[in-house]
């Protein structure tokens, strides 16, 4: 089976997952696109961690199928990184920043260490690279983790509240980081309680609530969600 080219669509249709007899995703069909960068929004309990591990092929859809080009994700899917909340990783694991960004990379040889090295240094973490990963604050385990994500030859990069626990000067040098990415021709979809910021510097903003609610550009998008956050509990934000 012929691999998919790096400039290929990941889309999704009909997507659904249940947990129980809750359905956490119900029925999504969209495309992301190679040079957007895509915000994901929603309340607690949207099913945005969901949808993006179903995105990367780490769950499988109770329906539907998520397709990168015109191939299965789950055929694939080492061509699609995925960016994982920082509650899910245990930081006692007896390692350096340096060397969980080393585990990730996709390489071999000495470009392992050099791009491990400029991955930190892109998100600011170039001084820390020795630090062991427990010595860390919330937010510099967060850069750690994207640097990790970073340094993945995928096209596709899904993740999953990645500035959530860094400060404001962290998330914008964050925010321009992953904005050059996009530029460079790489998908990037990231979830975010930060609505403000999504509105105001993403080419795109998706907004779930187990179900699509508003898809397209920020300004397009703004006047929906404001309508929808005075009208439904538990979306102010």
């Amino acid at each position: 089976m012929a691999e998919p080219s790096q400039e290929a669509e990941l889309s999704t249709r009909d997507l659904c997952y249940r947990y129980g007899e809750q359905w956490a995703v119900d029925d999504v069909t969209l495309k992301l696109r190679p040079g957007e960068l895509t915000a994901l929004i929603g309340p607690n309990g949207a099913g945005k961690s969901t949808l993006l591990q179903m995105l990367q092929g780490q769950l499988t859809p109770s329906h539907g199928e998520v397709l990168l080009g015109e191939q299965p994700i789950r055929s694939c899917r080492h061509q699609v990184a995925l960016m994982p909340q920082r509650g899910r990783i245990d930081w006692r694991f007896p390692i350096t920043a340096l060397e969980m960004v080393k585990l990730r990379h996709s390489g071999k040889g000495a470009a392992v260490d050099r791009d491990a090295k400029a991955a930190l240094a892109s998100v600011g973490m170039e001084a820390l690279g020795g630090a062991r990963l427990g010595e860390l604050s919330g937010g510099q385990q967060q850069r750690v983790l994207l640097a990790a994500c970073l340094t993945q030859s995928s096209n596709t990069l899904l993740l999953d509240e990645p500035c959530s626990a860094m400060d404001p000067p962290a998330r914008q040098k964050v925010l321009e980081l992953l904005r050059d990415e996009a530029k460079s021709g790489r998908c990037i979809c990231l979830s975010s309680h930060d609505w403000g910021t999504a509105l105001q510097h993403y080419d795109r903003v998706i907004v779930l609530d187990r179900q699509l609610l508003f898809d397209g550009p920020p300004q397009q998008v703004g006047p929906q969600l404001n309508e929808l956050i005075t009208s439904r509990s538990g979306w102010q934000h």
